[in-house]
């Protein structure tokens, strides 16, 4: 069994603790963004059951990679193709209807309609090839950096079990989560998966099991790179699970600091910075276990005593509902790029800062908007 769901009594019996914890805290000091809100608490270990069990990543590295080749893979590498070509006629499709919507004479009733029918077609069009096109790419580099695949590469090399392929693994591991979290909170596509986990305005235990379900639809950098060194896929597998572990305890604002261990170790107080939507915190403490990485590029920021966190989003969804929690940023980003009349703007739509994004729709926005004139 996965290690990190071998532990779950661990997580209900600790969540459990806190519970009660935070409510005799409340009797003295009142209540604070860190209790337990039924439908909140309910969501998060709901998002938590689903990213355990839903097939998504294994149905994306079957069907949507478009070069399987062998035995019984023939089928999926054609549904792989079918979806890259899908991708590419809507990449076609879509240009033609932007030159063709950027030509038209709308002087003239005909050439109005056209502009209109164009539209339609790059908004429809648009989202279909990005939408495909990201499920191939991201299929694509999965099945190409799997560790197992890697470990077949490097197979003449064998570093066994002991202390030298655990430390590689368990510190590339840590390494690659830092660059994979800095990245889904600098690029909207990679958001889009990762904002469930921010989207609660409380933060405790159960805040540690709302877990993004759409991992499958990322590019990461390869956890398994250190495969091809002689790593076994085993160690790897279990230096993700002791990461993942690691990273759940300090979802609590019950532990205000562990002493000197803060300037080496991701602790409760770096990650509520990480969770906070205080401008001073937002996109600081992307580490996992070690926040030396933080302080290595830059991205490093203390818990001060003057600010106490705020938790949550920059615009919060104001909503407990699973399927809202789940695909709101989705809906928003897709939504963004289908009003987009240029390729700049829907790349720019998945590819920027969730910051650009917001801004540029404000932007696009403001400048359809019918101006009033006087008299």
């Amino acid at each position: 069994m996965d290690l990190s769901v071998a532990v779950t009594p661990l997580y209900f019996g600790s969540m459990a603790w806190e519970r009660r914890a935070l409510r005799r805290r409340a009797e003295v000091l009142g209540p604070s963004a860190a209790d337990y809100l039924t439908p909140d608490t309910t969501t998060s270990l709901g998002m938590g059951v689903l990213s355990l069990t839903t097939p998504l990543t294994a149905l994306a590295a079957s069907y949507a990679v478009p070069f399987r080749r062998g035995t019984g893979r023939g089928r999926s590498g054609r549904i792989g193709q079918v979806v890259l070509g899908v991708a590419l006629a809507a990449a076609v499709a879509t240009t033609v209807a932007d030159r063709v919507a950027a030509t038209a004479d709308v002087a003239t009733e005909q050439g109005r309609r056209a502009r209109a029918r164009a539209r339609k077609v790059s908004q429809v069009g648009g989202v279909a090839a990005l939408a495909a096109g990201g499920v191939v790419l991201t299929a694509t580099t999965g099945a190409l950096t799997s560790a197992t695949r890697l470990w077949r590469k490097g197979q003449r090399r064998d570093l066994g079990t002991g202390v030298v392929p655990w430390s590689i693994a368990m510190v590339w591991w840590d390494l690659a989560y830092y660059w994979n979290h800095r990245v889904m909170h600098e690029v909207r596509g990679m958001w889009a998966i990762h904002v469930p986990h921010h989207s609660s305005e409380h933060y405790n235990l159960s805040t540690a099991l709302r877990q993004p379900v759409a991992g499958a639809f990322g590019v990461w950098v390869p956890y398994g790179l250190v495969a091809r060194m002689g790593v076994r896929p085993s160690i790897i597998e279990t230096s993700r699970a002791l990461n993942l572990i690691y990273q759940y305890w300090i979802h609590t604002d019950m532990v205000r600091s562990i002493g000197p261990a803060e300037s080496v170790l991701n602790t409760p107080s770096h990650h509520r910075v990480h969770h906070g939507r205080n401008k001073r915190y937002i996109d600081r403490n992307h580490a996992g276990i070690l926040i030396i990485w933080d302080r290595m590029f830059g991205t490093f920021q203390r818990e001060e005593p003057d600010e106490p966190v705020i938790y949550g989003l920059t615009k919060n969804i104001e909503s407990y509902n699973f399927w809202t929690v789940c695909t709101h940023e989705y809906r928003d980003m897709f939504r963004d790029v289908a009003h987009s009349t240029s390729w700049r703007d829907r790349l720019g739509f998945v590819l920027r800062t969730p910051g650009w994004a917001y801004a540029r729709r404000d932007e696009l926005a403001a400048a359809t908007e019918p101006v009033a004139i006087a008299g």
